[in-house]
C-alpha cells in the first residue's frame, strides 16, 4: 500500500491537464492542495496498526492486504467496515472523504460487468478483474465521472440537438473506442490517479452510443479537467486541522478521446445503462450513510461547542436542538447497518447493500441538511458572519479589545473562544459551507432521486395486503416472504 507521500509524488508526475481560472495549473497548485490533504488521510490511516482492520481488507485477487477503498465488499462485515471507515475518516477531515467515489464505481462495475457477460457473452468482467488487480496492487485512487452535462432535460441523450450533451462512443476500433462529451460536478478528479466513467441514466436502444463505461489515467490524452477548488479562509496564526482541508470539482471534457479495449467495460449495451447507474448510486448512498452522519457529528459538535462558548449549553431548548442531530445522523447510520445485514451476494461475489435501506438513509439526510445548519445558526447567533478578521486578534490596539469582548463563558480563555468562533465561521459561513449544503442535497442523488428509486423498488402492494386484511376484505395475510427473510451474517 502507498503512503501519502508516495501518492503525492505520483500525482506530481501526471501531465498538466488541470485548468483553474483560465490557466493550466500543476497538481501542486495551492488551491488544489486542500483536497489532496483530504485524500492523503486515506493513506495515512491505513498504515497504523490500530486502524488496520478498518482500513484494509484481504484481496481475493492478490491474496494480500490492500486498502479497503480498492476492494469490493464480500460480506456484510465488509460493508459495515466500509461505512464505519468513511464516518471516522470524515470526522477527521471535517467532512467528505472523497475517495468513496472511485470505490463505489469499482463495486458497481464488479457486478454489472459479470451480469453483462452472463447475458451477452462479453468479456467485460475479465477486463475489469484485470484492471481491479492492477488498481489494488498500486493502491490507486479514482474519480467516478457519472453526471453528464445533459443539455435539454426534456430530451433523451439521442434526442439532444448537441450529441455531446452526454458522453458517447463516436468510433469503435479493433483496439478500442473513441469517445466525446463531458461530465460535470466531478469531485476530486484533479487529484485522482484514474477516471472511471459510467452512464448516468437508463437508456433506450436509440441511446446505445451513450451506454459506455471505461477507466483511464487522469492525465490521459484528450482529457481536460476544468476545475473549481473550494477551501476555507487561510489561517495566519490559529492553525487548525479543518483549515487544512478542502475539495475540488471539475468539468471533465473528453475530446475525441481514445480508450484502449482492455479499459472498456461497457460499449453500447444500452439495456444495462440503468442497472450500472443504479448500482453506483445505491453503493454511493451506502457510503453516504457513513459520511452524512459524520457531517451531522461535526455540526452537532460545533453547535454544542458554540453553545458552551455562549454559556447556554445547559438551557433546555438548546439541549432539545442538539438532540435533533442525533435523531438524523444515527437513524441514517442505522439504515446503513440494516442495508448490510439485509444485503445480497451478487453473481460476481460482491456483496451489495439493501437498496431500500440505503435510499431511506440517504434521503433522510438530504432532507435535513439545511435544518441542521439552521440549528447551528440559531445557537451561534450573528457573530457567525460578523467575526473580525484573524489579524485583528493579534494586532494592537484591537488585540486587547477583542481578547476582552470575545469572552462570554468565564471558564474559557480568550484564545479558546476565538478558536471556537473561527471554527464556527469555517463550518457555518464559508465557501465550504455552501459546498456541503448543496452536496448534502444533491451528492449521490437528491432526495427526489431516492424517492424515484423507492417508488420503483418498494413493495407497496404488500402494504395494501395488510390494510385489506385489517379491513376484512382479505381473509388471509401472507407474511411468508418476511418470515423467510433473515440477516445475512
Amino acid at each position: 500500500m502507498r503512503t501519502s507521500a508516495e501518492y503525492l509524488s505520483d500525482l506530481m508526475k501526471l501531465k498538466a491537464n488541470v485548468y483553474v481560472g483560465g490557466k493550466t495549473v500543476g497538481r501542486d497548485d495551492p488551491r488544489i492542495m486542500p483536497g489532496i490533504r483530504v485524500m492523503s488521510t486515506t493513506f495515512d490511516w491505513a498504515q497504523g496498526p490500530d486502524w488496520e482492520d478498518l482500513m484494509t481488507a484481504t484481496s481475493p485477487l492478490t491474496g494480500g492486504r490492500v486498502n479497503r477503498f480498492t476492494c469490493p465488499p464480500r460480506n456484510p462485515y465488509d460493508l459495515m467496515q466500509k461505512q464505519k471507515m468513511i464516518r471516522l475518516l470524515a470526522q477527521r477531515a471535517g467532512g467528505c472523504i472523497q475517495r468513496c467515489m472511485g470505490y463505489d464505481a469499482l463495486i458497481a462495475l464488479s457486478i454489472a460487468t459479470k451480469e453483462m457477460d452472463d447475458k451477452y457473452g462479453t468479456e467485460y468482467n475479465r477486463r475489469f478483474t484485470n484492471y481491479l488487480k492492477y488498481y489494488q496492487e498500486r493502491d490507486l485512487t479514482a474519480a467516478c465521472a457519472q453526471t453528464d452535462m445533459k443539455g435539454d432535460r426534456t430530451k433523451r441523450p439521442s434526442e439532444q440537438s448537441d450529441p455531446d450533451a452526454y458522453v458517447h462512443v463516436v468510433e469503435v476500433r479493433n483496439d478500442g473506442i473513441v469517445v466525446r462529451g463531458a461530465k460535470i460536478s466531478i469531485t476530486m478528479v484533479a487529484y485522482a490517479d484514474e477516471i472511471i466513467v459510467i452512464p448516468t441514466r437508463a437508456m433506450r436502444e436509440s441511446d446505445k452510443d451513450y451506454a459506455v463505461a471505461f477507466a483511464i489515467p487522469a492525465d490521459w490524452d484528450g482529457v481536460r479537467l476544468i476545475t473549481r477548488p473550494v477551501w476555507v479562509r487561510e489561517r495566519k496564526e490559529l492553525g487548525a486541522p479543518l483549515a487544512e482541508y478542502g475539495v475540488s470539482d471539475s468539468v471533465v471534457v473528453f475530446d475525441n478521446t481514445f480508450i484502449p479495449k482492455e479499459r472498456v467495460f461497457m460499449c453500447k449495451e444500452w439495456e444495462f445503462g440503468r442497472r450500472l447507474a443504479l448500482l453506483f448510486a445505491d453503493s454511493h448512498r451506502h457510503s453516504y450513510t457513513g459520511c452524512k452522519p459524520a457531517v451531522s457529528d461535526i455540526l452537532c459538535g460545533v453547535t454544542a461547542l458554540v453553545a458552551e462558548a455562549n454559556n447556554i449549553e445547559g438551557i433546555a431548548h438548546v439541549r432539545q436542538k442538539l438532540s435533533e442531530f442525533a435523531g438524523g445522523g444515527e437513524l441514517s447510520y442505522a439504515a446503513g447497518i440494516a442495508s448490510a445485514l439485509f444485503g445480497e451476494r451478487t453473481s460476481s461475489g460482491t456483496f451489495f447493500p439493501n437498496a431500500t435501506y440505503v435510499n431511506v438513509g440517504r434521503r433522510l439526510m438530504g432532507e435535513t441538511i439545511y435544518h441542521e445548519y439552521n440549528i447551528l445558526t440559531e445557537i451561534a447567533g450573528g457573530l457567525l458572519v460578523t467575526l473580525p478578521f484573524e489579524e485583528d486578534f493579534f494586532a494592537e490596539p484591537t488585540k486587547q479589545d477583542l481578547d476582552k469582548y470575545i469572552k462570554r463563558n468565564p471558564k474559557l480563555s480568550s484564545e479558546e473562544q476565538h478558536r471556537i468562533w473561527r471554527l464556527v465561521e469555517s463550518v457555518g459561513a464559508s465557501a465550504m459551507t455552501s459546498w456541503y449544503q448543496i452536496a448534502g442535497v444533491h451528492g449521490g442523488g437528491s432526495p427526489i432521486m431516492e424517492t424515484i428509486t423507492l417508488n420503483a423498488e418498494y413493495d407497496y402492494e404488500s402494504k395494501k395486503d395488510i390494510a385489506k386484511y385489517l379491513a376484512g376484505i382479505s381473509k388471509e395475510l401472507d407474511q411468508s416472504k418476511y418470515l423467510k427473510e433473515k440477516p445475512t451474517f
